[in-house]
C-alpha cells in the first residue's frame, strides 16, 4: 500500500492565513498569522516557514488556496494574482511567482472555497458525490462547484457572494459590498452581521430577527444553486454558517418551499442529507489547500507517466 503523502498547504483567508503540513486529514503542523494589508510580510512568512517545515519534515506538493478573486487561467498573464480585491493592498498582488521561485516542487493553485469543496469531496461530507458544492460564510461569502473529481472555474471562477436576491420582507438594511452594496455578501457576510448588529454577533439570542433575515437570503441563494447546478450536495462553511445550526431547519423549509415539489428528491426531509454543514468544519480551509497540492501531485504524476 503506497502511503499518504505529506503536503503542505497555503490557505490565505480574507482574516488570517494558515500554513499547514499534512497528510490526508492529519494536520502534522500549522502557523498562522492575520492576513492584514500587507502581503509581502504575511508571504515572506508562510515561504520562511514552509522552507523551516522542510528541512525537518520534506513534504512532496504544496497547495494555495488563496481568498479572491484570484488569476486560474494559465494561459493568461494575471495567472497566480489576486485580482481586483476589496481587500486593502492586496489588489493585482502576484501571489504564486514568489512561491515557485522559493520551491522546487508540484505547487497547486485555487481559491480558497474551491480548495474546501475538493477537500469536501476526497475526505469530508460530499465523498461519492460527482457534482457538489461549498458555501463559505465568513469575512466573505464564496462558492466552490466540484464537477466529476475537479473544481469549477469557467472564465475565471464563481463568485456567487455577489449575487443580488429578493430581499427578506421588512428587511432594511442596506447592505455592506463596496461594489454592489446588498449582494449576497453584503448582508449575509460576518462584517455584514456586525454592521446589522451594531456590535459582536456572538451576542444575538437564536431569535433575533436578524437570523430570519439571514435564513431568507440563503434559501434564496440555495433555491437557485439547486436550480442551475443540480449539486448532489451543497455544504455550508465558514465562521457564521457553523456556529449556527439553528439556521438549516429554517432554510430546508424554505428551499422546499420556494422548489413547490419541482425538483426530485427536495422535499425538507430530503434537504436535511442535501445541504447540510461542512464536514471538515473549520479544517476545510487548511486541508483545501492540501487536496490542492494532492491534485497538482497527482497531475505530475500523470504527465509523467504520459511522457514515458
Amino acid at each position: 500500500m503506497t502511503e499518504t503523502p505529506v503536503v503542505a498547504s497555503l490557505e490565505l483567508g480574507g482574516t488570517k492565513s494558515i500554513a499547514s503540513l499534512t497528510q490526508g486529514t492529519r494536520i502534522l503542523r500549522q502557523e498562522r498569522m492575520a492576513t492584514g494589508d500587507r502581503p509581502e510580510a504575511v508571504l515572506a512568512f508562510m515561504i520562511e516557514t514552509l522552507q523551516r517545515w522542510m528541512s525537518e519534515t520534506p513534504f512532496a506538493a504544496i497547495g494555495v488556496a488563496s481568498f479572491g478573486p484570484v488569476g486560474l487561467d494559465t494561459s493568461r498573464e494575471d495567472f497566480g494574482y489576486i485580482l481586483t480585491t476589496p481587500k486593502p493592498g492586496w489588489s493585482n498582488f502576484n501571489l504564486l511567482r514568489r512561491i515557485r521561485d522559493s520551491f522546487d516542487l508540484p505547487i497547486g493553485f485555487d481559491t480558497d472555497v474551491g480548495g474546501a469543496a475538493l477537500a469536501e469531496g476526497l475526505w469530508g461530507a460530499s465523498t461519492g458525490c460527482r457534482t457538489h458544492a461549498y458555501l463559505t460564510i465568513g469575512t466573505g461569502v464564496g462558492l466552490g462547484l466540484v464537477v466529476d473529481g475537479k473544481v469549477h472555474h469557467g472564465a475565471l471562477h464563481p463568485e456567487a457572494g455577489h449575487v443580488r436576491l429578493r430581499r427578506s420582507p421588512g428587511d432594511t438594511f442596506r447592505g455592506i459590498c463596496s461594489f454592489h452594496r446588498d449582494c449576497l455578501e453584503g448582508l449575509i457576510s460576518g462584517p455584514a452581521l456586525i454592521s446589522r448588529a451594531g456590535g459582536p454577533v456572538d451576542q444575538l439570542s437564536a431569535r433575533d430577527p436578524i437570523w430570519a433575515h439571514v435564513a431568507h437570503d440563503l434559501a434564496e441563494f440555495l433555491t437557485i444553486l439547486l436550480l442551475v447546478t443540480s449539486a448532489e450536495r451543497i455544504l455550508l462553511g465558514g465562521g457564521v454558517a457553523l456556529g449556527r445550526p439553528m439556521l438549516l431547519p429554517t432554510i430546508h423549509a424554505e428551499v422546499a418551499q420556494r422548489l413547490s415539489g419541482y425538483l426530485h428528491k427536495c422535499a425538507s426531509a430530503d434537504l436535511q442529507k442535501r445541504i447540510r454543514f461542512a464536514g471538515l468544519g473549520a479544517n476545510a480551509g487548511p486541508l483545501g489547500g492540501s487536496a490542492v497540492a494532492m491534485q497538482a501531485l497527482q497531475s505530475q504524476c500523470t504527465n509523467s507517466t504520459l511522457n514515458v
